[in-house]
């Protein structure tokens, strides 16, 4: 029987002492480790539920959509995750912590430096996330490196995190002395990607979920031992050495979630919708639910999303919602930042910039700009909340 360990995971330097625990929790030596923000309550697991055997992880999912749910990840996958992540990005490194520790992005810093024995450093996130913070913190990485021999160093960032170090000199020149950083979390607009490559950085999107010991897909392209596929209707499924068991307590929630085909083969079904383009990479046009039907056309936030912030350079961040109208039903609606000093823009100077790049139906209708978007975890727009706010405009 595998026992559960809730366990309290602070961030910053403070998730040093998470490593014993989670050391056990891959070795079997110990319990799974459940972990959670400190501070917080740990998540409640379903009464009487025991992991799978061979669990190692059990992390909790957005619970944006649906019932939340903790995902029993065995050793196996997170040792099968770290070996592809560090095979794709050129070997074993030290990796620094610049996220929440207690979600599976963050978790994952932590473990990859366990299953290759190197080391972790970690970010000041005492007053959350600055790119001071992180420039220091990749600063004093350098030193410790040198002092030890040289290894190579890695970090993962959620978008948001990089729009802002992209804004700081001092945390763009910091992220180009490492041999990757990883983004992932939420999409990532390529204009932003593009403005960290000139600038050095070897960015690296990823896509995957709790489900998959997080990133699976990096660039586009699955990681060894991962698979990607989609249904008719442009869902996209994952599977390979890399996914959960199931879910703690929820038999009824496993099933649907997850399919074995007749050769054995194991496949978790996403709730987004994507497309394979002609060079062989994979692109996630958004989830299931985010889609905006307006006069009876779908439309996809982040091609929408990623038109913004490409073709209108006050653009820092967009995030796409659907809103009521009377006469399409949906109407596409723009929640966005600019740039510091920048004029909200017109939406009609808005739906001329992308007349031709989006097809009319695609064109916002509504434009509502803020200061910051509101998240509901690492990287994750919190749609729902950025809907609300355009409602309460719309209100008469």
């Amino acid at each position: 029987m595998t026992e559960l360990l809730p366990l309290a995971i602070a961030p910053g330097e403070q998730a040093r002492e998470a490593l014993p625990a989670l050391r056990a929790a891959l070795t079997g030596t110990g319990p799974a480790v459940l972990p959670y923000a400190a501070g917080s309550p740990p998540p409640e697991a379903p009464a009487g539920a025991v992991p799978d055997t061979g669990t190692a992880l059990v992390v909790g999912t957005s619970g944006s959509t649906g019932t939340p749910k903790l995902a029993m990840l065995p050793a196996s996958s997170l040792a099968a995750s770290a070996a592809a992540t560090h095979e794709r990005l050129g070997g074993p490194g030290d990796w620094l912590l610049a996220m929440p520790p207690h979600h599976i992005a963050g978790v994952q810093v932590l473990l990859r430096c366990l299953a290759a024995g190197t080391e972790p450093h970690f970010t000041d996130l005492r007053d959350g996330f600055t790119p001071t913070a992180l420039t220091r913190a990749v600063t004093a990485m350098a030193r410790q490196a040198a002092d030890r021999g040289s290894h190579r160093r890695y970090t993962a960032v959620v978008p948001t995190q990089l729009v802002r170090c992209l804004a700081d000199p001092a945390a763009t020149a910091a992220l180009a002395e490492l041999d990757a950083v990883l983004v992932g979390g939420a999409a990532t607009a390529p204009s932003v990607l593009t403005r960290a490559r000139d600038a050095g950085i070897r960015a690296v999107t990823t896509y995957g979920m709790s489900e998959t010991c997080g990133g699976c897909v990096y660039d586009g392209i699955a990681l060894r031992g991962s698979s990607v596929r989609t249904d008719g209707d442009g869902r996209i499924s994952l599977g390979g050495a890399t996914l959960a068991t199931g879910y703690l307590g929820r038999p009824d929630l496993t099933g649907q979630a997850f399919t074995t085909d007749p050769d054995g083969t194991r496949w978790f079904r996403t709730d987004d919708v994507g497309h394979l383009d002609d060079a062989g990479h994979w692109h996630v046009d958004g989830r299931i639910d985010d889609l905006v039907n307006t006069g009876g056309l779908k439309v996809a936030p982040r091609v929408v999303e990623e038109a913004l912030t490409a073709h209108l350079p006050v653009v820092t961040e967009a995030v796409v919602v659907g809103v009521p109208d009377p006469e399409w039903g949906q109407a596409v609606a723009a929640a966005l930042t600019l740039t510091d000093g920048a004029p909200a823009p017109a939406v009609t100077d808005v739906r001329a910039a992308l007349r031709g790049i989006l097809p009319d139906h695609a064109l916002p209708r509504h434009l509502l700009v803020l200061d910051t978007i509101p998240g509901r975890g690492p990287g994750k727009p919190d749609r729902a909340a950025i809907a609300a706010a355009f409602r309460a405009t719309m209100e008469p």
